[in-house]
C-alpha cells in the first residue's frame, strides 16, 4: 500500500529539484549577462518601443562597462519614458567619458530647451577640463612635463648646442603642462556635480525628513555636492542651497 505513495513522493521531489535547477540556470544567465548581450537587449527593446526594458538593459550594461554610446542610449530611453532627470544625467555622463559625442550634446541642448533647464555653472578651469576625455589629462600632464624637461636638459647632457626647435618644443610642452594642471582641478571639482533625478524634489533647510522645504527642484536641474550627512547631501544649485536625499541626486561621474 505504501509503494504508490513512495513513487509519487519521489516524482514530486524530482520535479521540485528540476524546478530549482531551472531557476538557478535562469538566474545565472541574467546575472552573468555580458555587456554586449545587454546592449543588444536594450537596442531591441528600444526599437520595439519598450523603453522601460531598454533603460534597464542599458543601465546594467553601463554599470558593467561604462561607455559613452551606452549612456547616450540610456538617456534616449529615459527621455522617451518621460524621465527627464535620469536622461540628463545619462547624457552628461556620456559627455564626461567622451566630450566629442555630438548626438549626446545635441540631446542635452534639446532637453534643456524643452524642459527650460539650466546647465551647470562652471568655472573656467572646469570648462577647460570638459574639452577632452577626463583620462587624457593625466597623459598630457606626464608627457608634456617630461618633454619639456628632456628638450631643456638633454642637449646639455650630450654637450650639444640648443637649437631653436628645442626651445620651441620646450615652450609648447610647458604651456600644455600649465594648462593641464588647472584642468586636473576642474575634473575633480566637476565630479561633484549632480542632477536632480525626480521632479518636485524638496530642498530642505536641515538634513532631516521633517525639515522645512524651501523650494521644489525640477528634474534635471544641476546641483553641486558639498558634503553629506547620513542619507542627505548638502547641495548648491545655480540659485540656492540646501539638503536633498542622496537617492534623489545622480552624479555626473559614472560609478560614483
Amino acid at each position: 500500500m505504501n509503494a504508490p505513495c513512495s513513487g509519487q513522493a519521489e516524482r514530486l521531489r524530482s520535479a521540485a529539484l528540476l524546478s530549482v535547477l531551472l531557476l538557478a540556470c535562469c538566474t545565472f544567465r541574467v546575472q552573468g549577462a555580458s555587456p554586449e548581450a545587454l546592449f543588444r537587449e536594450g537596442t531591441t527593446a528600444y526599437r520595439s518601443a519598450d523603453y522601460g526594458l531598454a533603460a534597464e538593459a542599458f543601465r546594467r550594461c553601463a554599470g558593467l562597462q561604462p561607455a559613452s554610446g551606452t549612456l547616450q542610449n540610456l538617456g534616449n530611453a529615459e527621455w522617451q519614458r518621460g524621465q527627464a532627470g535620469p536622461a540628463v544625467q545619462a547624457w552628461e555622463q556620456a559627455l564626461w567619458l567622451e566630450p566629442f559625442n555630438q548626438p549626446a550634446r545635441q540631446n542635452l541642448r534639446f532637453a534643456r530647451k524643452t524642459a527650460q533647464l539650466e546647465g551647470p555653472d562652471l568655472a573656467w578651469y572646469e570648462v577647460v577640463s570638459s574639452w577632452l576625455p577626463v583620462n587624457w589629462w593625466a597623459w598630457l600632464t606626464g608627457v608634456s612635463l617630461w618633454l619639456a624637461v628632456a628638450t631643456t636638459t638633454l642637449p646639455g647632457i650630450f654637450r650639444q648646442r640648443k637649437a631653436v626647435w628645442h626651445q620651441a618644443v620646450a615652450a609648447v610642452a610647458l604651456m600644455v603642462f600649465l594648462l593641464s594642471v588647472p584642468a586636473h582641478i576642474g575634473v575633480h571639482t566637476r565630479s561633484r556635480i549632480g542632477f536632480v533625478l525626480q521632479k518636485d524634489t524638496p530642498l530642505r533647510l536641515t538634513p532631516t525628513a521633517e525639515a522645512q522645504s524651501t523650494q521644489r527642484l525640477v528634474a534635471g536641474e544641476p546641483a553641486r555636492c558639498q558634503r553629506t550627512r547620513g542619507r542627505f547631501v548638502l547641495v548648491r544649485t545655480n540659485h540656492s542651497g540646501g539638503w536633498v536625499e542622496k537617492g534623489q541626486l545622480g552624479l555626473i561621474c559614472p560609478g560614483k
